[in-house]
């Protein structure tokens, strides 16, 4: 993966304002990514800095060993779950 992909995919992340969320295939789509797997390879690698807990699967579920920590996250900054799952249709950021 080149660097400019990369530092791509974390703009995207790092511009996702508080009380949004997005999804995985949402940020590779506007990054120029080919998958949206890379952006979650780079936010295991390297998103600790990144507002990681915006960024949902498609169908608004967290991924299952980070889902109590980023759905109370989330909440604090207004976003509800109902049970595991967060609206996308309500809470999606879009640019």
């Amino acid at each position: 993966m080149d660097e400019e992909l990369h530092e791509r995919v974390r703009d995207v992340i790092a511009s996702v304002p508080a009380g949004r969320v997005t999804c995985y295939g949402d940020v590779a789509a506007m990054a120029g990514a080919s998958t949206p797997r890379l952006v979650g390879r780079i936010l295991s690698e390297d998103g600790q800095d990144l507002p990681w807990h915006r960024v949902l699967r498609a169908n608004g579920t967290p991924a299952p060993h980070l889902a109590r920590r980023q759905l109370e996250l989330l909440r604090a900054e207004g976003v509800l779950a109902d049970g595991q799952r967060v609206s996308m249709r309500r809470y999606r950021w879009r640019p």
